[in-house]
């Protein structure tokens, strides 16, 4: 008896810690994409690596682990199926859900089943016995390890349930039993190791070959799939050798533990959470402790794997606390970038509401001032129009006079007909609509379409009152997202008479070069840089495709857009959003008054209340993926970089040698970003799948779930963002990226309504870091939440969109007036 004690129990613990190294350093080093080739390798070398012995004599320190005579009997093949079957299902679901969370379970289920075959035994004694080796004990456990591992993704957590089932049922049939009588039959895994794995081979390999057929076949990194399909087989081996003198809920254990000791605490969104990995690390590695025998030596020393989950945990918090310490380099006597641009954009709003007209005769005199000819016929009824709806704004409307302008170089006949050619182009995807004056309402027609996106109803419901006032106007609508018309070269002196039309479909190819074609001319400006971070000091040039060609691979619309039929010419359509070198006349998104996107005060967080980071969750919307450039895609590159998945450069604001300077790191405070994709679609499956393994995939997300968040992202998809107006009218500050104009630009004003973010998005960490951490940063964050909430409610009201668009159809019915000659507007 003691000769059996000290041959199994005596290395058992270098065993588990070999097993715990290995398991640890798989779940490090392990990718999705190269799962099933590692598990191939892990069990084609598993046969070399185990040596069949025979096993301990049922007197053996836990207990009988096995019976009948010293011939093992032939494993039974439906065992041996069942435990390849079940490998290969686990295997599967491990590349598309990574992490399984309902691992944990497996410790009270493998007790459960112990005692089920009656060959459980007394209870080692210790501290942490109860929560070890009882069934209420370990499920307790179970399920506070889950709820942690699960961080409110349910969804992803009920993916777990068929993984776990078959793990269960791998280490049901290898549990060791006195007696015949069970409910599967069971195998040595050490005998049978070899015919096992060559089942186990041939189920991953036809799994392999349905993937290829079905993705195509996957790029790996040869040697970190060699290394990891190394390291599985070692950390089974070593399993092995520690089941024969303890039970096998040890295997759950070790791999609970590994992952939770190899999570990144700098990703978790609070300190709390980082904690909570700690403890199950901790609490997985008491346990496989408390179950190893006493009699093993060195049994206790497995606690300094702890170390392993500590250090990252207080190295985070310590990194932490010093990211907080270097952002309060910025004080009175040294001012913070944003500090600037927060004081000249509060200097531009200011003269922006002080220059608005005061009376009718001043509005004629600014429209002749800014744009050199006579305002449209009804002026002044939309002036006294504007007065009576309190519009705060009577003056800036360049929007529409730069989008329409270009087309008075043709007859208002001309554009009737240029309006009815296009709509009868196939594949046009335009609405032909009628606003009929009389009655002020509109009618909308598509050549196959029946759903106008809300069109007809945003017409009607902001103009209902204007029964009679305006004229019968004509017009087009974009029906897709994106943008549609570019303004040919030749449209300038020679306009009138080179009207040719030209229209294409250039859907998921790259646009860059043609819509940038008339750049060519125009010369780039020096963009300024504060600190040589690209914080957005001017919006416009900030938009501007022809200052800035590095945007040719950074937006999704420029690499491969879902939906994009050009059409060149001096084409008087209507977009929700246009690019800087594109001539769509802008509207007002009817998304912005649907339901889905409305505001609900009711709903809303105090600002003391929410939480102080960044929210954002969406889709994968901005663009087609059929290819890898996927990675390239606007929204993909917020997300990577908020979710820290490559650990690439950023770049702070510190202190060095007492002057102020940019500095790069790998850190990034995880509890500042609230980042995560809830839908990946727009894509071939192969590219979904791809980014469904890249990114951490959030469940479904309430709609005013951002609203707890003091900071709220918002940018591009395919075309605006239809959230917007509901992140302006909350408590929260919004951080607006863009490229796309809207109707509201002349409006709202960069670091007072909202905070603008650049392409490149390197100037976001430190931002973020600033409005976070620093005293001066929150008052501008909250400052900012408050102006522009106050002036969604002023100027972005329906009734400012009436406002728009009843001036809109004013210079639109100018445009197409059949008796205005090519050249110029009609007088007023």
């Amino acid at each position: 008896m003691r000769l059996l004690e000290a041959d199994f129990a005596g290395p058992i613990a270098g065993y588990a810690g070999a097993a715990l190294l290995c398991s640890m350093l798989t779940q490090w080093l392990s990718a999705r994409e190269s799962e099933i080739y590692s598990e191939i390798l892990c069990w084609a070398t598993l046969p070399v690596l185990v040596t069949y012995q025979k096993p301990p004599r049922p007197e053996s320190i836990l207990g009988p682990v096995a019976s009948g005579e010293s011939k093992i009997p032939t494993p039974p093949r439906s065992s041996m199926w069942m435990v390849a079957g079940s490998v290969a299902i686990f295997s599967f679901f491990k590349t598309e859900i990574d992490a399984i969370r309902l691992l944990p379970a497996l410790s009270p289920l493998l007790l459960a089943y112990q005692k089920y075959l009656g060959s459980i035994s007394k209870p080692p004694v210790g501290l942490l016995s109860p929560i070890a080796s009882t069934i209420w004990g370990t499920a307790l456990v179970a399920s506070l390890d889950i709820f942690i591992f699960s961080a409110g993704n349910i969804q992803e957590s009920l993916f777990s349930v068929i993984p776990t089932a078959a793990l269960l049922i791998v280490y049901a049939i290898l549990f060791p039993r006195n007696g015949p009588s069970s409910l599967i039959p069971s195998i040595n895994v050490e005998y049978a190791i070899r015919s096992l794995s060559i089942r186990i081979i041939i189920l991953l390999s036809l799994l392999l070959g349905i993937d290829a057929i079905s993705f195509g076949l996957i790029k790996t990194g040869v040697t970190t799939t060699v290394v990891v399909g190394l390291l599985k087989a070692l950390s089974w081996y070593f399993v092995i050798r520690v089941a024969r003198v303890a039970p096998w809920s040890v295997a759950p254990l070790i791999g609970t533990f590994s992952i939770a000791s190899t999570s990144n605490p700098s990703n978790k969104s609070s300190d709390l959470q980082a904690a909570a990995y700690l403890f199950v690390s901790v609490i997985s590695l008491g346990q496989l402790v408390s179950l190893l025998p006493k009699q093993a030596k060195l049994r206790l020393t497995l606690w300094a794997f702890g170390l392993i989950s500590l250090i990252p945990f207080l190295l985070n918090l310590w990194m932490i606390r010093a990211t907080y310490h270097s952002a309060k380099i910025f004080g009175p006597q040294r001012e913070h970038p944003v500090e600037a641009l927060v004081r000249n954009g509060r200097i531009t709003f200011e003269n922006l509401l002080k220059r608005q007209s005061q009376s009718y005769k001043e509005a004629v005199e600014e429209y002749r001032r800014r744009y050199s000819v006579e305002p449209p016929p009804g002026f002044e009824a939309w002036y006294e129009f504007a007065v009576h709806h309190q519009s705060p704004i009577i003056d800036d409307f360049d929007a529409i006079h730069h989008a329409v302008s270009p087309i008075w170089r043709i007859s208002g006949q001309r554009v009737l007909e240029i309006m009815n050619q296009i709509y009868f182009v196939p594949n046009s995807e335009m609405w032909f609509c009628n606003f009929y004056g009389r009655y002020a309402t509109t009618r909308c027609i598509h050549p196959s379409r029946i759903y106008d996106r809300h069109l007809e109803y945003q017409f009607d419901s902001l103009l209902k009152n204007l029964k009679g006032v305006l004229p019968d106007v004509q017009f087009l609508f974009n029906h897709f997202d994106e943008p549609r018309i570019l303004i040919p070269e030749w449209a300038g002196e020679d306009a009138h008479s080179n009207q040719q039309l030209n229209a294409r479909n250039m859907s998921r190819q790259p646009i860059w070069d043609e819509i940038t074609k008339f750049c060519a001319f125009k010369k780039k400006t020096n963009a300024t840089q504060l600190f040589d971070l690209p914080f957005v000091v001017d919006r416009s040039s900030a938009i501007d495709l022809c200052e800035h060609p590095e945007y040719h691979n950074l937006h999704g619309l420029f690499i491969s857009p879902v939906s994009f039929s050009l059409v060149e010419g001096l084409v008087p359509a209507l977009s929700t959003g246009s690019l800087s070198t594109m001539g769509d006349i802008l509207f007002p998104s009817p998304a912005y008054t649907e339901l889905e996107f409305t505001y609900d005060d009711a709903r809303e967080v105090d600002w003391d209340a929410k939480r102080n980071n960044l929210h954002w969750a969406g889709s994968t919307t901005g663009g087609f993926a059929s290819d890898a450039n996927w990675s390239s895609y606007h929204r993909q590159r917020f997300v990577k970089l908020a979710q820290n998945i490559e650990r690439q450069q950023h770049y702070y604001l510190r202190n060095t040698g007492g002057m102020v300077q940019r500095i790069a790191s790998s850190f990034l405070n995880g509890r500042l970003f609230d980042v995560a994709f809830t839908r990946i679609f727009q894509c071939e499956k192969r590219y979904c799948r791809d980014q469904k393994r890249y990114f951490k995939v959030g469940g479904w997300e309430d709609k005013d779930r951002a609203f707890r968040s003091r900071l709220v992202f918002d940018l591009d998809g395919n075309g605006i963002s239809g959230r917007y107006y509901k992140l302006l009218a909350s408590k929260s500050a919004p951080l607006k990226q863009t490229l796309l104009r809207e109707w509201h630009d002349d409006r709202l004003v960069p670091w007072v309504h909202y905070i603008p973010v650049s392409q490149s998005l390197e100037e976001l960490p430190e931002l973020i870091s600033h409005l976070t951490s620093t005293e001066a940063g929150q008052r501008h964050a909250r400052e900012i939440a408050e102006q522009g909430r106050v002036w969604f409610f002023k100027a972005l009201r329906e009734a400012d969109m009436a406002v728009y668009i009843y001036r809109l159809l004013l210079e639109l019915a100018r445009l197409q007036d059949p008796s205005r000659a090519a050249g110029s507007p009609a007088a007023g």
